[in-house]
């Protein structure tokens, strides 16, 4: 959580009274609410355990600052969502904000998505001016090292044939775009994400060649659920990509990376 124009306000969002205490003293006319606690997680076998506090920082965390930024006159709260890849139940077009998640269940993963639906309704109706950003799959420095090492050391295979369309975003582009939502754009959702959506069978080798790694072995997706889970064999077959239609035309914003080719290349090699 942070006031625009001061310096990061650093709390335990899940503490009530302290975010209340911390927001009163700050008084901003804006918070951005960006809580995760993902550091450090390789391994997405069980999202559920793996994102449990990161559930509850978008749930109970979300419900504290509401609170705090009402009881501060708060004019407008930004928070953090997800446009990334998950396990879509069929093909189709690119989704904008008016579609439904369409998600298929999945044992291990039943509280991450409730509580990226929770921000998304109660953000915007819980707020004088509340608008919610779904962020697509975040690269950049210091945002996916980790893939890149797995990736150089061949962890990471083609799953399935690898049709699960993923859309990213770098994450200064995220940044600009957080920025603008500051002064622009209606109450609502709104998808953060590059122009180039495209299927896992394209992105990661072409990745593995810009990263200098041999390219990615190739699996079937019985093997896949074995070695990651039900999860990674949705995100890797049947996710679908986001339009950013929205986000462009309301913030006046463009991604500087449109695609995620010129993006490897600039975090790669830059």
């Amino acid at each position: 959580m942070r006031e625009v124009g001061a310096e990061p306000v650093v709390l335990d969002g899940l503490d009530r009274e302290a975010v209340i205490a911390a927001v009163g003293a700050a008084a901003p006319e804006v918070i951005v609410h960006e809580m995760t606690a993902l550091a450090g997680m390789r391994s997405l076998r069980n999202p559920d355990k793996g994102f449990a506090v990161t559930n509850e920082l978008r749930t109970r965390g979300t419900d504290n600052l509401l609170a705090a930024a009402a009881r501060a006159g708060t004019r407008r709260v930004i928070a953090q969502s997800y446009a990334g890849p998950g396990p879509d139940k069929r093909s189709g077009p690119l989704k904008t904000e008016a579609n439904p998640p369409d998600l298929r269940p999945i044992r291990s993963a039943v509280e991450g998505p409730a509580a990226i639906a929770y921000v998304d309704k109660t953000v915007p109706l819980g707020a004088a001016e509340g608008i919610v950003l779904r962020y697509g799959a975040f690269y950049g420095p210091g945002a996916s090292d980790f893939l890149l090492d797995m990736l150089r050391k061949r962890q990471v295979p083609v799953i399935g044939g690898g049709t699960g369309v993923w859309s990213f975003i770098e994450i200064t582009d995220a940044a600009a775009a957080t920025l603008a939502a500051v002064d622009r754009g209606e109450p609502g959702v709104y998808n953060v994400v590059d122009d180039d959506p495209a299927p896992v069978a394209e992105w990661l080798p072409y990745l593995a060649k810009v990263a200098g790694a041999k390219p990615p072995l190739r699996v079937p997706a019985w093997l896949g659920r074995l070695l990651a889970g039900e999860f990674v064999v949705a995100q890797m077959t049947t996710s679908r990509g986001y339009s950013n239609e929205k986000a462009r035309k309301e913030f006046g914003w463009e991604p500087r990376y449109t695609s995620w080719r010129e993006g490897f290349h600039a975090w790669i090699r830059g």
